[in-house]
């Protein structure tokens, strides 16, 4: 018997064994969760269908988030395969090339819409379509960055729609709580994932966040996993609306003095001798 034997759980956004759905993916179904996949577009799914069979998960659906017509058909082919949901996983999020590089300021309207309707609005009509099928109640959960919160440069437009999504997550968690549906974010520190690719100076970001964390590591989509495990879990019951960081720690700190100790090692050293 794991944890989370006799639970259903649908995760959206798993891109390939690197991202973080992935992760929470493998953490729920350790703990016994009988998982229903989706994933974005035609490009994604000759990475995502041999993971869902290195687990055996036969649910396997494509869902563009921007439509409605597409999530009411994926809802409806979960209630079909499912019949109630437990717990529903966000992992879903956009922002244009062009508007994560250069600065926020110049970012298009067009791209701002994008951004916002994929990362943030999605998340809102996903709850809208799991809403019926968690009838006993039940768990949802996304991803955010702390870029919602401090300027991380380069991030831009992504870390306002975070904002925006964090703050549906408070929202969320007051409409769905009289049912007994929790909504939760995670803020998980920098990790090397597909999306992440797409920011201009992510290696710099990861060593930084590395050097400057008061754990002085990196976070891994398996501690990501771990700690959504914990929040769709019984033992998580009376936790709603929060954000929880795995991220080292990174969050906490002012001053990384660790940070600038090895910046000024690296000028001593580059001096000519």
């Amino acid at each position: 018997m794991g944890l989370l034997t006799g639970k259903n759980a649908v995760v959206f956004g798993v891109a390939n064994d690197r991202s973080i759905a992935w992760g929470i993916t493998e953490a729920l179904h350790r703990e016994g969760a009988t998982v229903g996949l989706s994933y974005a577009g035609d490009m994604l799914k000759k990475r995502v269908m041999p993971l869902a069979e290195k687990l055996n998960i036969d649910f396997v659906d494509q869902c563009d988030v921007t439509k409605d017509e597409d999530l009411d058909a994926t809802f409806g082919r979960i209630k079909e395969r499912f019949g109630t949901v437990d717990i529903l996983i966000h992992s879903v999020a956009f922002a244009t090339q062009d508007d994560l590089k250069g600065e926020y300021a110049t970012t298009s309207r067009a791209g701002f819409h994008l951004a916002m309707d994929i990362s943030v609005y999605s998340l809102v009509a996903m709850a809208q379509r799991v809403r019926p099928l968690m009838p006993n109640g039940g768990s949802i959960l996304t991803m955010t960055y702390y870029g919602s919160e401090k300027v991380m440069p380069r991030y831009n437009v992504m870390g306002v729609a975070k904002a925006a999504l964090e703050s549906s997550v408070r929202y969320l968690a007051y409409d769905l709580g009289a049912e007994n549906i929790r909504v939760n974010a995670i803020s998980a520190g920098a990790i090397k994932t597909l999306a992440a690719a797409g920011i201009a100076g992510f290696r710099d970001m990861l060593r930084f966040s590395e050097v400057s964390s008061p754990l002085r590591k990196l976070v891994t989509t398996e501690d990501v996993g771990n700690a959504a495990l914990w929040l769709c879990s019984p033992y998580a019951s009376a936790i709603t609306g929060e954000v929880l960081y795995v991220d080292a720690g990174y969050n906490i700190m002012g001053l990384p003095m660790a940070a600038l100790d090895e910046i000024a090692q690296r000028k001593v050293s580059q001096q000519p001798s």
